[in-house]
């Protein structure tokens, strides 16, 4: 279980010029906001909380943008619990006065997802505790832990999550709302796939854990279920033997089907622990060569590798092959120092239009290949375009919506442009509109991380046979259905 703090009350909230501030009343025993002017707000009696409540204008506006860059709705106040009860008190009192709420994690998102206008926004980060690995290979952790922190910690037992996502600087929660894919998901699943146990909030504030025997249908309307019932708070999660290092391979192809082909091969013969790629532009534009990006672990994960075993068949250009050996800490941060010139160069806070869609295997050559050839580099900008491989198999999660497929594939247009390109913005989600249509039409989905415009009948058929699960779930556990208004799944307006 998460361990929650003892009370203790905090002054929140910022005085300046035209800020509101909170304070704690000692005579009324409440909380009361107030403006500049000592007018009282919509957030007075705020209950006590051993975290604080923000409602400076740096928070505010903070909290009304994302990794996107185009989508901006700026709530009421900005929560930073300092326990559970924090989130307890407070999605309460948002039911009280009909507050929509938002959690946010690392602000990730693409499109505001976890962002909410005139709400509450719930931001987990401090709640980051991390639990004793446990006999069975287990460890219980706060929603708000990134990652990259969850690695190093159970690095030190040898152990490791079995899953992560390629930018390790997300949070457990966040990652765990929409699904949690990446190059070993072919093996072990998404994410969401390697839960044991949940610690939530529900939309009536009603703290529970959750799990496949206890409370199941929370259990599964929360994993890949966008914040739609409850707000993650803690998570019980599997682990397996860490490798101590792992052999890297980079092989590039000169054809997409080739490449398409090879993918295939090695996601059925499941002989490297990691498997992605990204398509590339030829030297007359078109999205038509590839790197097929492959690890395997070394022991005491698995055995020494054998470059001729983990290269036989393969119709790479052998010439162009990069191998390397490199810790396995190092391996899953690799990203770190593309993000760090990403930052430097100020790409990494341009618009990010992104788009993830998964595509059934028996159609990924032709349909993959519509969708590129309406792509150029300027609707890319300074992003990439990620094709590789999952195994249906393995995504046992009901909410996490996949193609009807063995082994379906994701493509990530993950789309970069100047946020003050607005004419840009406006242009690639259609594009983004016209490419999901592509994909629906041979059977596909969305993996919901990017920027799509849906609609409520949308996302009615997005989760087909699956949407009287969740609508059953949203009345039982958001009846006033206030979780993550920026979805637009369930309301209406």
């Amino acid at each position: 279980m998460v361990q929650i703090p003892s009370r203790r009350t905090v002054l929140s909230g910022l005085a300046g010029t035209g800020a509101a501030v909170i304070g704690f009343d000692p005579f009324t025993r409440s909380w009361a906001a107030a403006d500049a002017t000592g007018a009282h707000g919509p957030l007075a009696h705020v209950p006590p909380l051993d975290g604080t409540l923000a409602t400076d204008a740096p928070s505010l506006d903070a909290a009304a943008d994302d990794y996107g860059h185009h989508v901006h709705h700026r709530p009421l106040a900005v929560l930073r619990p300092g326990s559970v009860a924090d989130v307890v008190a407070m999605i309460r009192f948002c039911n009280t006065h009909g507050l929509p709420i938002a959690p946010r994690g690392q602000g990730h998102g693409t499109f505001g997802q976890a962002q909410v206008d005139g709400g509450l926004v719930i931001e987990t980060p401090t709640l980051a505790g991390i639990g004793p690995v446990t006999r069975d290979r287990t460890v219980t952790v706060g929603a708000g832990v990134k990652w990259s922190a969850l690695a190093k910690a159970t690095l030190a037992h040898g152990l490791t999550p079995p899953v992560f996502t390629d930018y390790l600087e997300l949070s457990v929660g966040g990652t765990l709302a929409v699904g949690g894919l990446g190059g070993q998901t072919h093996q072990h699943g998404a994410q969401v796939d390697n839960v044991t146990a949940l610690q939530v909030v529900t939309g009536a504030g009603e703290p529970l854990t959750c799990s496949p025997t206890r409370h199941a249908d929370l259990f599964e309307a929360t994993l890949a279920g966008l914040g739609q019932c409850s707000v993650i708070v803690g998570a019980t999660l599997t682990l397996v033997p860490a490798p101590d290092t792992v052999r890297h391979y980079l092989l590039p192809y000169d054809d997409l089907e080739t490449y398409l082909d090879d993918q295939r091969r090695l996601a059925e013969d499941r002989r490297f622990a990691y498997l992605e790629g990204q398509v590339t532009a030829d030297a007359s534009g078109a999205f038509s060569t590839a790197v097929l990006e492959a690890a395997a672990y070394g022991p005491p994960a698995g055995p020494a590798p054998d470059d001729t075993a983990l290269l036989d068949g393969l119709r790479h250009t052998a010439s162009g092959a990069q191998i390397s050996d490199v810790t396995y800490g190092d391996f899953l941060d690799r990203l770190a120092p593309t993000v760090a010139a990403l930052k430097e160069s100020g790409v990494w806070a341009y618009a990010h239009p992104w788009l993830n869609l998964l595509i059934p295997g028996d159609s990924v050559a032709a349909t993959a290949g519509a969708v590129l050839a309406d792509l150029t580099e300027a609707d890319l900008g300074a992003g990439l375009v990620l094709l590789y491989p999952l195994t249906g198999a393995r995504l046992t999660t009901p909410l996490l919506r996949t193609p009807d497929d063995p082994m379906p594939y994701l493509l990530a247009l993950l789309r970069a442009v100047p946020a003050t390109d607005t004419a840009a913005v406006d242009r690639l989600l259609t594009a983004n509109r016209k490419a999901y249509d592509t994909v629906a039409a041979a059977g596909g989905t969305q993996y919901p991380v990017g920027s799509l415009p849906f609609t409520r009948a949308d996302w009615r058929h997005h989760y087909g046979a699956a949407w009287p699960q969740l609508a059953a779930a949203k009345a039982t556990y958001d009846p006033k259905a206030l979780l993550v208004p920026g979805r637009g799944i369930f309301q209406t307006t």
